[in-house]
């Protein structure tokens, strides 16, 4: 789907009858090491009719399609319109620990709720419609908007443990511009975090695998051992000759 098509994906969601749309995705599942980010981007009616919008969406897409440079670059313009106040952005992460608790997939979704819950304090949205009886000639709380007015849209498929409504699509990053503004955060976020990482632990390739399982990501492990970054599920999968990355995939269908 042709970038500019996002927009007018997202516009005939809008045409339901919702406010606006919150675009949910994640960076970093099928990693090595390092914690699972998500990422939500809410998006208003008024931003897709926006002059910005009509004029910078088609740059916009999935970030596993754009270059390093053109990540950085939207991340910084994505900030700045959440600075002026024509979207919100709430960002999740998902622990090593949690990953090894509640899988990748349980993980995940926590990562997602996190997100999204970020979205509903920053935005004042309340995620339940206010009581009948408590709303009645109450206008203050009848005029409390809900979650039930936005239509949250998740990359992939269904999750279950997310908490909230929402409609699932695969390969969502290259259909709809909400989702795909999410999935720019979610990786610029979590490479960042990698490249941080880096510093602490030098030996392990992490600025430029950013936690996958490179070659030398790989060798450095068997080498040097794993640190308390690395995902102790995913390195008894590696250590038994499996590919992490391609068993996750397989699971998990991203």
């Amino acid at each position: 789907m042709k970038s500019y098509r996002l927009r007018a994906f997202d516009r005939k969601q809008i045409r339901r009858g919702v406010s606006g749309l919150i675009g949910v995705d994640e960076a970093g599942r099928g990693a090595l090491a390092g914690p699972v980010v998500a990422a939500a981007v809410a998006a208003r009616e008024s931003f897709y009719d926006s002059e910005w919008c009509k004029r910078h969406s088609s740059s916009i897409n999935d970030s596993k399609l754009l270059s390093f440079d053109e990540r950085e670059e939207l991340y910084g313009k994505l900030r700045w319109l959440e600075r002026e106040g024509r979207l919100v952005i709430g960002v999740g992460r998902g622990s090593v620990e949690e990953i090894e608790d509640q899988n990748i997939l349980g993980a995940t979704q926590t990562a997602m709720r996190r997100a999204v819950e970020e979205i509903l304090q920053k935005a004042e949205i309340s995620p339940h419609d206010p009581d009948p009886l408590f709303a009645m000639g109450n206008p203050e709380a009848a005029a409390v908007e809900t979650l039930s007015q936005w239509l949250i849209l998740v990359d992939g498929k269904p999750m279950k443990l997310l908490g909230y409504p929402h409609e699932a699509l695969v390969k969502g990053d290259s259909k709809a511009l909400c989702i795909a503004m999410a999935s720019i955060v979610a990786k610029v976020t979590r490479d960042r975090i990698m490249m941080a990482l880096d510093c602490e632990f030098p030996h392990y390739d992490l600025a430029s695998s950013k936690g996958y399982a490179t070659a030398l990501h790989r060798s450095a492990i068997l080498e040097k051992g794993a640190t308390s970054i690395h995902r102790p599920l995913f390195l008894r999968k590696l250590l038994e000759g499996a590919s992490a990355c391609d068993e996750a995939q397989e699971e998990f269908g991203f």
